[in-house]
């Protein structure tokens, strides 16, 4: 793509465009030409074919996707896999009960025998990206259909990277899936081939007042002190093609694998990351940082901690309610603080600001370019975002209050009972599975009590927010059939419908009928719900098409005036690298914060009493030891966490942090809270990754756990 600069405008350019090196999400087969002189300049000690190389082994073979949201590494020739604590805790949550509470006590498997499968767990490695711009474009050309947005549909590109590559390649490449994604707005595109291994097991995970020290005060932290990692493992075939679950299946001997380092890291070292940032839209203009704010944001955090507060107080008086809803409150928390954070910052930063500054420039350029298309894709961004407002906030309230808020409006998503009932004659069905289509619902991390709790908090925030008009057809039951008695609608729910009171359930079982289930309240809600929910999507579709072809336009004109070695895309949960340095920072004056922090945190945030910051005693037992084997700093001290200033965001959890020599000196799990608005806005004062050192892991599984036959099976470098 051709690049052209106005001299006259250049200077107005110079502050954007030209990136400093710790800011950015780099493509991998770009790093040659974008990046490497800048990373060698800043101490690197590879060159670019080393850590990405199209046709051989490369440092880009040993990261994985973990599951469907977080990144991995392999650091073991027997398919170990290095993750957050925060990323398998799902899985450790499934594996807890009462009796047995892997989150409360961790958990470590002594043997291959004793590690633990984790149905619907997926690790996915890239083989293969390369760039199909040219092909996708000439596929959109001959494209007849009036479908707008194909351009960015993955439905539509994914077809398009099965015709590229063929079914034949992919039938006798077991595990292997293709996929296209849009960048730079769907100004460019790149293929993916990947290989899906979908028998992973669990190995290894410290107890949570380790792996979740500090839990939802000290999320998005610095200082912290938290051993945020697991420990699982790939499995494969005899031929190593990825396969079900199956007690013949062999650890899988990977292409490659991470050299850990325990030599530690100084400020100002270099690093590295690699890994699958999620979202980030630095190509905002400020109309949509301020709708950002205002509405996705500011939702976000008013239902969230209503909901939150109810949980925890559930949660805290009873271990099995803790249990059922840890994994549901750290996931909410998460997305609630970050929101919350990004929000502070957007003021204090003055992001719209900054983006005003960006778009004014661009339309003096294209004035003087004659280039009226992007200051009519300017013109149509702000204009969308002015007249969609109204349904943007009827969205999200619908999201966070209805759709996520209360559990039972799910179950209008396992509708195979009901489509069963509907296809053949229901006293043919067997009655087990009628009964498998409620339990589907009703499963063990489900409370009846705390779901109705909340579902009265969540109704009456959303009636005070949205108007009679513009709510969804249940509230005419709730106007007409109780007076408006929300708490009497819910309980009337749960008393009748088969979703709700097992006793309905038992009933149902014993005499089932289409018209019994199609009347059942809650089901009946569920639908409202996602009804509601399709009418606000179809009447955002014009604005969406509006929108997303103002987008392109609007980045192709950024693409034309910035150099291109200076302009990443915007994070897609696509491979990408990240590098800066190891930086201490200040997040406000007479406030100083160093790089680093010790297991002495540790004990000086200890409360006994508080779930969040128990520590345990075999780890106090260590410390005032000072049993640290050789895993401590030069000065004594046990190393915990520490920060660089490198671009990162949700997806980049888990991501493998490395060294000059590409070596593994830690794991990615959070930023800090000043630098959440790099998702808009990189700031390079400000933005910082929290991460583990691969010290304190490694202590942590030889020392605390005693599990040194994985440390034997790992390679370890001073």
């Amino acid at each position: 793509m051709k690049r052209f600069l106005i001299l006259s405008f250049l200077s107005a350019w110079l502050p954007l465009s030209g990136v400093l090196a710790d800011e950015g999400m780099w493509l991998l087969p770009l790093l040659h030409q974008q990046n490497i002189s800048k990373m060698k300049g800043l101490g690197l000690e590879l060159c670019s074919e080393d850590i990405y190389h199209p046709d051989s082994v490369s440092l880009k073979d040993a990261v994985v996707i973990f599951g469907q949201g977080c990144t991995g590494e392999v650091i073991s020739p027997e398919g170990l896999i290095l993750t957050n604590h925060h990323c398998g805790y799902e899985y450790i949550q499934q594996h807890s009960s009462v009796e047995s509470d892997l989150l409360t006590d961790g958990f470590w498997a002594r043997s291959k025998s004793e590690e633990l499968p984790n149905p619907g767990l997926t690790v996915t490695f890239i083989d293969r990206i390369e760039e199909v711009t040219d092909y996708v474009k000439e596929e959109l050309a001959k494209d007849t259909t009036d479908y707008m947005l194909r351009f960015l549909s993955g439905a539509y590109l994914n077809g398009l990277a099965r015709k590229r590559a063929g079914e034949a390649f992919l039938r006798s490449h077991p595990g292997t899936i293709v996929e296209i994604k849009p960048f730079y707005g769907g100004n460019r595109y790149y293929m993916f081939t990947q290989k899906v291994y979908s028998d992973v097991r669990m190995v290894g995970a410290p107890p949570s007042s380790i792996g979740k020290f500090g839990a939802d005060t000290d999320n998005w932290m610095w200082p912290r002190h938290t051993g945020d990692f697991s420990i699982f493992r790939v499995y494969a075939d005899a031929e190593g093609n990825p396969a079900p679950y199956s007690p013949d299946n062999v650890p899988l001997r990977p292409k490659k694998y991470f050299s850990l380092s325990t030599g530690g890291i100084a400020e100002n070292d270099f690093v590295m990351l690699m890994g699958f940032p999620g979202r980030t839209n630095h190509f905002y203009t400020p109309a949509e940082v301020l709708e950002r704010r205002d509405i996705e944001n500011s939702i976000r955090v008013e239902v969230r901690d209503l909901r939150q507060r109810l949980l925890l107080e559930e949660m805290l008086a009873d271990p099995k309610t803790r249990i059922q809803y840890a994994g549901k409150y750290a996931v909410s928390t998460n997305s609630y603080k970050s929101s919350k954070g990004m929000n502070r910052m957007i003021d204090q930063q003055r992001l719209p600001a900054l983006k005003a500054a960006e778009k004014e420039r661009l339309i003096d350029w294209a004035r003087a370019s004659r280039r009226p298309d992007f200051i009519e894709a300017a013109a149509t961004i702000d204009s969308v975002v002015a007249e969609r407002a109204s349904l943007k906030k009827r969205q999200f309230y619908l999201l966070e209050a209805l759709q996520n808020g209360i559990e039972f409006s799910k179950v209008n998503t396992f509708k195979a009972l009901a489509d069963s009932l509907r296809e053949r004659d229901i006293r043919r069905v067997p009655a087990e599975t009628i009964r498998l289509g409620i339990e589907s619902f009703r499963n063990k991390d489900y409370n009846s009590e705390v779901d109705r709790k909340v579902a009265k908090a969540m109704l009456k925030l959303y009636a005070e927010r949205i108007g009679e008009g513009e709510r969804p057809s249940f509230f005419e039951v709730i106007r007409k059939r109780y007076k408006d008695d929300i708490d009497r609608y819910v309980d009337d729910l749960f008393a009748r419908s088969i979703y709700g009171n097992p006793q309905q359930a038992e009933a149902f079982l014993r005499n089932p009928t289409l018209d019994r289930l199609e009347k059942d309240g809650m089901i009946l809600f569920a639908r409202s719900v996602a009804e509601e929910r399709r009418n606000i999507s179809i009447a955002l579709q014009a604005f969406d098409e509006r929108m997303e072809t103002a987008h392109r336009s609007y980045i192709e004109g950024l693409m034309l005036t910035t150099d291109e070695n200076s302009l990443y895309p915007d994070a897609n949960f696509t491979l990408r690298l990240t590098y800066g340095q190891v930086a201490p920072f200040s997040p406000a004056d007479g406030i100083q914060y160093r790089y680093y922090t010790t297991l002495d945190g540790v004990m000086q945030k200890e409360e006994p009493d508080n779930w969040e910051f128990v520590v345990s005693p075999a780890l106090k037992s260590l410390y005032e030891r000072h049993d640290f084997g050789t895993y401590a700093r030069p000065d004594g001290r046990m190393p915990i966490n520490f920060i660089a200033n490198t671009h990162t965001t949700g997806g980049n959890s888990g991501s493998p942090v490395m060294d000059a020599r590409g070596r593994l000196v830690g794991i990615g799990f959070d930023r800090n809270w000043e630098g959440i608005s790099g998702d808009i806005q990189y700031q390079r004062a400000y933005q910082r990754t929290i991460i583990t050192d691969i010290r304190y892991i490694l202590f942590v599984i030889d020392k605390f756990a005693g599990a040194t036959h994985l440390i034997e099976e790992l390679d370890i470098a001073d």
